[in-house]
């Protein structure tokens, strides 16, 4: 173990999810351009395209987490994953049309959807106790630097080849071997197989656990896609390219902040933490609501950046405390699960408010189901140090 904390394979794993989000962020922001310019696709295809891989993402978190507590196996299931998103990339290259394109993305979260809980829960396994917040905050820290890194890098490649969008898939293709290849490294303490039917089961018997994932539930329902914080800058204003450092500025406070958040977490009460992330939260959508005009987001967005970096690392490891060790993939994957399954409902009610009420509604919205979830947080979950 190293002397912060971090073992060999938490650190391994976050260099494999490092070149996987540069890959994978240097593509997300030219698909919708690869589709509509090259290919010809009409607009309501990339939310076909986008819809389905989130879908298909939400619903293997949950099954894939379950399938590596019964087998007590993790490493297979995260080599696949990164693997079959890594062979995504040429698929993209190859594509004649759209249809190629939505398969390809819909591999590339079944790949995501598969490797998630078993490598979240394998960070668990290899951590001590006394660590978890810091190994997680540590992971999540690492995966993140690549979503900055990513974009950063797609600018000047799609300059030297010429705005080939198909050399640039190609390209995004290195990282991604090199984040599978990596995955080799990680050495594996198998589980004892879990015995629980599906994690069903691990609800029921969990108290503590099931009250967090009501509480998940309340936020999630009114956190929606981030397309609406899109929107509501736009509409104070902002051109595309302030919107775009509006939102490195939040990463970067995310990258700043995840990796302490994590470490404190392990000195204090989890709840305590996770719970001033949903405070922040509920105060940056008040204030999305309330601005006049665009000058504010400047501050509200490296905030929100802050909401996401004391809550990414720390709800899993919340999730982790709840459950015994056989039942972490499966229970880290419902978490995750019930998140995306709430986002689709939770984006549909923000349209709807959006275009009944005015764009201040869905951003009033999400700050009282922020609160509502902060207050049952505190009244009815147990948290564990």
């Amino acid at each position: 173990m190293r002397a912060n904390g971090i073992t060999r394979n938490v650190f391994v794993l976050g260099l494999v999810s490092f070149f996987t989000d540069i890959s994978s962020e240097m593509l997300y922001p030219i698909i919708p351009l690869f589709l509509t310019g090259t290919l010809r696709a009409p607009v309501p295809v990339i939310g076909l395209i986008e819809g389905a891989a989130e879908a298909t993402a939400s619903v293997l978190k949950a099954l894939s987490g379950w399938w590596s507590d019964r087998s007590g196996a993790r490493r297979s299931f995260v080599i696949a994953g990164y693997g079959l998103s890594a062979l995504t990339r040429p698929m993209l290259a190859l594509a004649a049309g759209w249809p190629l394109v939505l398969a390809a993305r819909v591999a590339d979260r079944f790949g995501k959807g598969l490797r998630g809980p078993p490598r979240d829960a394998l960070i668990a396994d290899s951590t001590p106790d006394p660590y978890r917040g810091r190994a997680f905050g540590f992971h999540r820290s690492m995966d993140q630097a690549g979503a900055i890194v990513g974009p950063l890098l797609a600018l000047p490649l799609l300059a030297l080849v010429q705005q080939n969008y198909r050399a640039l898939f190609l390209i995004a293709f290195l990282p991604s071997a090199v984040s599978t290849a990596l995955v080799l490294l990680v050495r594996e303490r198998r589980q004892e197989p879990a015995r629980a039917a599906f994690p069903l089961q691990t609800v029921r018997v969990h108290a503590a656990f099931r009250r967090f994932l009501i509480a998940i539930a309340l936020f999630s329902i009114g956190n929606s896609s981030d397309a609406f914080v899109i929107l509501r800058a736009q509409q104070l204003g902002l051109d595309t390219q302030r919107i775009v450092l509006l939102f490195a500025a939040s990463n970067v406070t995310y990258v700043l902040s995840v990796y302490p958040a994590g470490r404190f977490s392990d000195r204090m009460e989890r709840r305590k933490l996770f719970a001033a992330g949903l405070a922040v939260f509920a105060g940056v959508y008040a204030g999305l609501a309330a601005v006049p005009s665009a000058g504010w987001l400047w501050l509200l967005f490296p905030v929100y950046g802050f909401y996401m970096g004391l809550t990414d690392g720390v709800s899993r490891a919340m999730v982790v405390d709840f459950v015994a060790p056989q039942e972490r993939a499966g229970a880290l994957g419902l978490q995750a699960a019930l998140a995306g399954a709430c986002a689709l409902p939770a984006s549909v009610i923000a349209g709807q408010l959006w275009q009944r009420l005015g764009p201040p509604a869905p951003f009033l919205y999400g700050a009282v189901m922020a609160t509502a979830s902060l207050a049952y947080l505190l009244l009815f979950v147990r948290g564990r140090r």
